[in-house]
């Protein structure tokens, strides 16, 4: 069965408290989301602002291979803005549920009913193809819904949607109210599912395998509250967790990631580290149990590799850790302690870990280093020169030199500040030679005075995803700062020179 993916990120989603999107971001994620294959766009509501209109005029336009759609109030001012904004698709809807009818709508089934049918009939008197929800439909006297359904139906929708508007479903209700709604319109269902309970995904996938044949949803699940049925989960449980019954959407998986942290990066919302699909945990492992199972075999751990959904594996020391993954850790960067020091670096690893302290991958090679003496862990990445140049009434400036791999590198770079600058000038040289970039610096004082010690901690990342944390300590915060990235930028080219050696 092909199931139909209504994406609603750009209307639903940007319902989350905090966000609000440009047009042009709002094209931007458009196009990211007809890259990855959803089948239909809420791209917004464009009847509340001039803005918002011009975002669904800009969408319309840009010649994407998906439906798009705009959302409308059961009323021909909404159904005109849609119209007017190019689009060809409504989503209409009204609240029939008792406690909308009677605290926000102020009216009766009946008229709720015939708002419903007279917003169809002018949608379709436009020329527009009609999906018609009744809002807080899971909360909504059954047979009523079936009524509103069947009426819609005749009054010419093209289909109907099922809205849990404040999650308020099971699995097993949204199955037979899907069923009711099948039986009583004959056309196409959609779910559309929220989270205050935890069970959007869950009653989506409920809905669908009743028959509906269409899920709205969010990418990341953002969405008013708790949020919205999401996307990345609902596509890789269709794929995977169906046992025997088949389903396709026409989503691209390995695109999953990369839409995930764009849609993050530009609505200003991180994902929570242990979100399934696209939390930064979600292939990471520190248990020495789980590690040694994955390093045998990654299905012992994991229900699908990590490069279907564009990801990859990482395996984390600490207190958990054991000597199989934390050899592992240091084989990545080239480092091959012998079996006695080896278990000298765990034992201080686990020393860490029981203080509370976080182990990363910078301090467990620090580790390594310290043990097994000079020559343990290679500097690929080294700094021969380094001076910067600030002032009243003038702009920050910093030259800097740097050894990559046994090359000379030189660059300069101006900044709001003489750490800018000399971050700049770093990044304009690994960029250049080694795809390098610094995608976080952060700066805390870890003593007082005049003579105060500083703590830089940086992220640097690669062209393919690999990211690293490094942390340096210091009395000048322009000279740690560098240090920092000077140490991270190293470790993660000693990743990759490894990772070609094995490859």
């Amino acid at each position: 069965m092909r199931v139909r993916i209504f994406d609603t990120t750009l209307r639903d989603g940007e319902q989350t408290p905090g966000i609000s999107l440009s047009p042009a971001q709002k094209l931007a994620i458009a196009e990211r989301l007809d890259r990855l294959g959803v089948d239909a766009i809420e791209a917004g509501f464009p009847v509340i602002s001039a803005g918002e209109a011009e975002g669904m005029r800009m969408i319309v336009s840009a010649g994407l291979s998906c439906d798009i759609c705009g959302l409308a109030r059961a009323n021909r001012k909404d159904i005109d803005a849609v119209a007017d904004a190019g689009a060809t698709y409504v989503h209409t809807f009204i609240a029939t549920s008792d406690i909308h009818l009677e605290h926000k709508l102020k009216m009766s089934r009946a008229e709720a009913a015939e708002r419903a049918v007279s917003a169809v009939e002018y949608a379709k008197s436009r020329g527009l193809t009609v999906e018609f929800s009744a809002e807080d439909a899971t909360r909504t006297d059954r047979s009523y819904l079936s009524e509103v359904f069947s009426r819609v139906a005749g009054a010419g929708a093209d289909r109907i949607d099922i809205p849990d508007t404040v999650g308020y479903s099971t699995p097993s209700y949204m199955a037979s109210i899907v069923t009711d709604a099948v039986r009583a319109s004959g056309l196409p269902v959609s779910v559309h599912c929220h989270n205050d309970f935890g069970l959007a995904v869950a009653n989506a996938l409920a809905g669908i395998q009743a028959g509906a044949e269409c899920a709205h949803v969010t990418i990341n699940g953002i969405g008013e509250r708790a949020g919205n049925a999401s996307l990345e989960e609902l596509v890789m449980a269709l794929r995977c967790l169906q046992h025997g019954d088949t389903y396709e959407t026409g989503v691209v998986p390995e695109l999953l990631y990369e839409t995930s942290k764009f849609v993050s990066r530009t609505v200003g919302v991180n994902v929570q580290p242990n979100k399934a699909i696209v939390g930064d945990n979600a292939f990471g492992h520190e248990s020495g149990i789980h590690t040694h199972g994955i390093l045998s075999n990654p299905l012992t751990y994991e229900p699908i590799g990590p490069e279907m959904v564009g990801r990859k594996r990482w395996l984390k020391v600490g207190k958990h850790a054991g000597l199989h993954g934390t050899v592992a850790i240091l084989r990545e960067y080239g480092v091959e302690p012998d079996p006695g020091q080896s278990r000298v670096i765990l034992d201080r690893v686990k020393e860490m870990g029981d203080a509370g302290q976080l182990v990363t991958d910078v301090e467990l090679l620090s580790m390594a280093d310290e043990v097994m003496g000079k020559g343990g862990v290679r500097s690929l990445v080294k700094l021969t020169g380094f001076s910067v140049s600030t002032g009243i009434g003038t702009m920050p400036y910093a030259f800097v030199k740097l050894e990559i791999d046994g090359k000379e590198y030189s660059d300069t770079d101006y900044g709001v500040g003489p750490v800018d600058a000399a971050l700049s000038a770093i990044q304009k040289i690994t960029g250049a030679a080694s795809q390098l970039r610094i995608k976080d610096y952060g700066l805390a004082s870890i003593s007082g005075g005049s003579s105060a010690l500083c703590e830089v901690t940086v992220l640097v990342a690669d062209s393919s995803g690999n990211s690293i944390s490094a942390k340096s300590v210091g009395e000048d915060i322009v000279t740690t700062s560098v240090r920092a990235v000077i140490d991270g930028a190293n470790r993660l080219m000693l990743k990759k020179v490894t990772m070609r050696q094995k490859a």
